[in-house]
């Protein structure tokens, strides 16, 4: 049974000594005076005795239990114990030759520390904590792991590998019972008629309603929205909203409705009820809540599709304008002339305009005379052109949902109501008491001209549409909220409740170092800005100013200059030509075999299902479905390429392939690169960038748009958060025409790896006002790069007099006052919001995306543009003071470019054309993608380190300072492309005993990359 779970070596390594870093050397292998009194009571142990009891001491905290094989030790732990027993290291080799010795110390030791044996009473605790972790969590390795945490936290020794292993697979067999059992009051007869009925083909789809269900849409249309709807039908039809599943955890019902979608109907069938009926009703949950986000969000979709295609028209026909007006445009400049010279008497301007321009110029012109553009310059004339459109399936939208509102909604939410009423009566007018409140300025003289004329058909035109437009802005901003979404819900319910904040309001601001009170808070703020503006007050301030540097010009405008091109040592370039020379040639393949015997990531990757065993095989397999991901060759060209089956390696891709699997074996390899001596002159790991990176899309998909300044046709963005030390530690894909701002923050909430990020770069798209003031919120930096940065708009907290007596250069620069009196009566909630973001409760880009497009109605919304205008402030008095500053910024968003074009060079398949069309598949292929980018940074940082540490063994100096200009992100060395050959035991045997290829001789001749 526990094979079933680990392999040989890991069964080897986990009852072994692991490696011992030097946090744990210091905590648990310092002996105290007692200890040493404990270890040698003057009865006469022997020297071997001695540091083999020490050692079992110190290593029973460490592990939880002693290996057999205590010699074995590390053998920094076990100098650092033989220094104050003066008992020579080699002592420990001869201990032990009596395994009554060896048991008897360890029973001495346990009484010492006060630990317990692990005996019925402490078997039988175990086992309920393991039932009720793998009632959260079904992986084997994982309870393993969670069982070892908690046996040592009790202070209770860990039995044997296979006997907790035992433990852990009885634990999965009860919660699979006890998962019926909580369900089992909701399995009707009708229930579990209709349950077993989504596995039946159905002849009205020509599918499986399971397989229809799980079936996402791939574009906007208004067939494509007519058809979540027959799925919401479906849904409701069978009570699936209403169905409480609230009895199991959330994890236990994220775990079973993705083994439903993954699994066929055939293979469901199959399952006995007691394990069938649950899946089911979790995939009915779950779907109900997605279907129902989908046709929000494809109503949203295809509304702004039409009002995109107006806004283009719109600007059509007014470059038409602009261009027919020339000729009149010119009349004008001959006429003006004449009208203002005071030498031309006023009876004679007349017959002299008409006798040098002539009557039929201006009778053409005076033809060609337009009327006055509306407000919006037509913009809703032309929308109304795709009315009956609209009309398609917009009314069965508004009939399937109900929409409800917060403050200052109501009047939009009233017209709702009549719309859905008109359209259910089938009435075409209006009625005189419908709510306009909501209509924009810029629209309503559409309605009042309507009104005027006795319009009926027009005004209800233009009032419907503006409803439709209405209702997506307030869905949003969350205005409007549907109360049964998960995505589109009362922005209230992503916070904490005030009751649950109360408990968590003290830890979070210890936890960002804010304080509870608003007035501390920005008291703190006022000497930020006082000191960053004294700062600014100097540079401005001085007459040396060169042209190079931000200055004020004549009329007291910002000049802030590029920065000249870094100053990058000659050295630098020759020294990575020499580097690049050492390193070895690899196949992408052949690396990535190598990388996961040093960090084991391939490991990260398990069974969507729970399923432990692990051919020999699956490795081989597992690469070469993120290969053919990452490259973009995709499953069918890589069963060519490598020779193995399609089948193959399309069911490991369904199972073994996930966001979260692939984020945590991301991070695996990104915390050995962290740990890898030479990544330290790269950067600390503090500051971070993000950036998007469009790439385009062939075939129809919801996240793909048309944008001509990156596309032919239609594309999409990844969303990476690249680290100072040349590593991708988030990676998210998101429609290229939404606001990269809003997903700034996900990836570094989320951050699963070591790096310990504080500081965060963005250029111009990363950054609003809301951004500003969460990220200080959360105790951390935004250092962005803004475009136009001396046009913004910059606050003050006094008055101007005041200002500008403190610093009569920068002062007037302030130009706003903020709104401290807001800030104050809202800065619990602000707490509250934040912390709801840091401690996981709600999704940062759901809460930024909203509060950026909310209305200044809403108060919380509103506090914090006016907090982040505050720090937004502070950076910018910072930014321009300092060009150290500047260039760190300018540095690292460098870095994230050059990962670009490695991720370039990478997916270089079908031209790099994204073909998956929907989200999920286009999420995993992104971290593939990133998987792969990052394996190649640190291969290459590893092995640039060991041809830095032969050339210094060479005699040869290599300066520090100069490894700071030298990026991993460097690819010459890896082939990606031709035959991939995935064998793991050959490529392994290629390794020299410590791990490693040979490096290249110096000045070796040019080969050819291995293939």
């Amino acid at each position: 049974m526990a094979t079933r779970v680990f392999a040989d070596d890991e069964l080897a390594r986990l009852r072994g000594f692991p490696e011992i870093n030097k946090e744990e050397l210091i905590r648990f292998f310092t002996l105290t005076p007692a200890d040493v009194g404990f270890i040698d009571p003057g009865r006469g142990r022997s020297p071997k005795d001695r540091l083999g009891l020490a050692v079992q001491l110190c290593t029973l905290p460490w592990l939880g239990f002693v290996p057999d094989d205590v010699a074995s030790a590390p053998p920094a732990a076990v100098a650092r114990l033989s220094e104050p027993l003066q008992v020579p290291v080699g002592e420990l080799r001869f201990y032990g030759e009596r395994k009554q010795t060896r048991t008897g110390h360890l029973r001495e030791v346990i009484r010492y520390l006060s630990w317990k044996p692990a005996k019925a009473l402490e078997l039988e605790e175990l086992d309920e904590f393991l039932l009720a972790r793998a009632m959260e969590h079904d992986s084997p390795s994982l309870l393993f792991r969670l069982a070892c945490e908690h046996l040592a936290s009790s202070r209770v020794v860990r039995p044997g590998v296979v006997k907790l292993l035992e433990r852990v697979a009885t634990a999965r067999t009860e919660a699979g019972r006890e998962t019926y059992q909580r369900v089992r009051h909701l399995l009707t007869p009708k229930l579990m008629g209709e349950l077993d009925g989504l596995l039946r083909v159905d002849s009205a789809i020509g599918a499986t309603r399971l397989n229809w269900l799980s079936k996402g849409a791939t574009g906007d249309s208004a067939n494509a929205v007519k058809a979540e709807l027959d799925k919401l039908g479906f849904l409701r039809g069978l009570d699936a909203h209403n169905l409480d599943l609230t009895g199991l955890p959330a994890e236990r019902r994220r775990f079973l409705a993705s083994v439903g979608r993954r699994l066929t109907a055939q293979s469901l069938d199959r399952r006995e009820p007691q394990r069938r009926h649950p899946i089911l009703l979790t995939v009915l949950s779950q779907s109900a809540a997605d279907v129902l986000d989908e046709v929000i969000s494809l109503f949203d979709q295809a509304v702004s599709a039409r009002e995109s295609r107006a806004r283009i028209k719109m600007r059509d026909e007014l470059a038409a304008r602009a261009a027919a007006g020339e000729g009149r445009q010119a009349l004008l400049d001959e006429i003006l002339p004449v009208l203002v010279d005071v030498g031309v008497e006023d009876e004679m301007v007349g017959a002299l305009l008409r006798n040098t321009i002539g009557m039929e110029r201006l009778r053409a012109a005076l033809a060609q005379a337009a009327g006055r553009l509306p407000r919006d310059h037509w913009h809703l004339a032309m929308l109304d052109n795709s009315y009956s459109y609209l009309r398609q399936f917009t009314p069965d939208v508004l009939k399937s949902i109900e929409f409800t509102g917060g403050t200052g909604a109501e009047a939009l939410i009233e017209a709702v109501k009549i719309l859905k009423k008109l359209n259910a009566d089938g009435a075409r007018k209006v009625p005189d008491h419908a709510p306009t409140d909501f209509v924009p300025a810029k629209w309503a003289g559409y309605l009042e001209q309507a009104a005027r004329a006795r319009d009926v058909t027009a005004y209800r035109h233009f009032w419907e549409l503006t409803v439709l437009l209405g209702l997506r802005d307030g869905l949003r901003s969350g205005d409007v909220y549907v109360p049964s979404s998960r995505r589109y819900a009362d922005p209230a319910s992503y916070l904490f409740t005030p009751a649950q904040w109360v408990g968590q309001r003290e830890q979070f601001c210890q936890l960002v170092g804010k304080p509870a009170g608003a007035r501390v808070a920005l008291g703190a703020c006022r000497e930020e800005l006082a000191a960053a503006m004294g700062d600014l007050e100097k540079v401005l301030g001085s007459r040396k100013a060169g042209t190079g540097e931000v200055r004020l010009s004549p009329g007291g405008e910002l000049i802030i200059p590029p920065l000249s091109a870094e100053d990058v040592p000659a050295e630098a370039a020759g020294l990575k030509d020499e580097l690049a020379e050492l390193l070895p040639l690899a196949p992408i393949a052949s690396l990535l075999v190598e990388l996961d015997r040093r960090t084991g990531f391939l490991d990260c990757l398990t069974h969507a299902g729970g399923k432990q065993t692990r051919s020999p095989e699956l490795k081989r397999n597992l690469l070469a479905v993120l290969i053919a991901n990452a490259t973009n060759l995709g499953l069918v060209r890589m069963a060519d390429a490598c020779g193995i089956s399609y089948d193959i390696l399309a069911w490991t891709q369904e199972w073994y392939l996930r966001e979260e699997t692939l984020a945590a074996a991301n991070a695996a390899v990104v915390n050995y690169h962290h740990r890898l001596p030479l990544t330290q002159a790269f950067g600390g790991g503090t500051l971070s960038s993000s950036d998007g990176q469009r790439f385009p899309v062939k075939g129809k998909s919801t996240t793909a748009r048309a944008m001509k300044k990156y596309f032919a046709g239609q594309g999409l963005s990844t969303y990476t958060h690249v680290s100072d030390q040349h590593t991708t530690f988030g990676t998210k894909v998101i429609v290229v025409t939404r606001r990269e701002a809003h997903y700034v923050l996900d990836e570094i909430m989320g951050n699963r790896t070591d790096l310990p990020i504080t500081e965060h770069a963005t250029d111009t798209h990363g950054v609003t006002l809301v951004n500003f003031a969460l990220f200080d919120l959360v105790g951390m930096q935004l250092s962005p790069r803004i475009r136009d940065l001396g046009k913004i708009t910059l606050y003050r907290m006094d008055p101007q007099r005041d200002v500008n007596s403190l610093w009569p250069v920068a002062g007037p620069l302030l130009t706003q006052k903020i709104n401290t009196g807001l800030i104050e009566e809202n800065w619990d909630d602000l707490l509250r919001l934040a912390g709801s973001i840091k401690f996981g409760h709600a999704t940062a880009s759901l809460i930024v995306g909203k509060l950026s497009a909310s209305s200044r109605q809403n108060t919380l919304a509103a506090a914090l543009k006016e907090y982040g205008a505050l720090r937004r402030t502070v950076y910018a008095a910072r930014y321009l003071a300092d060009e150290t500053y500047r260039r760190k910024i300018a540095r690292q968003l460098n870095k994230g470019e050059s990962l670009h074009a490695l991720r370039r060079s990478l997916l270089y398949a079908h031209e790099g054309a994204i073909r998956h069309r929907h989200l999920a598949a286009q999420t995993e292929q992104a971290w593939c993608l990133t998987l792969l980018t990052n394996s190649v940074v640190t291969w290459t940082t590893e092995y640039y380190g060991l041809a830095i540490a032969q050339m210094r063994a060479e005699g040869r100096a290599v300066d520090d300072e100069l490894l700071a200009h030298i990026s991993p992100a460097h690819s010459e060395n890896v082939n990606f492309f031709g035959t991939i050959n995935v064998e793991v035991d050959t490529e392994l045997a290629k390794l020299d005993p410590a791990g490693y290829r040979p490096l290249r001789p110096r000045r070796a001749a040019a080969a050819s990359v291995p293939r």
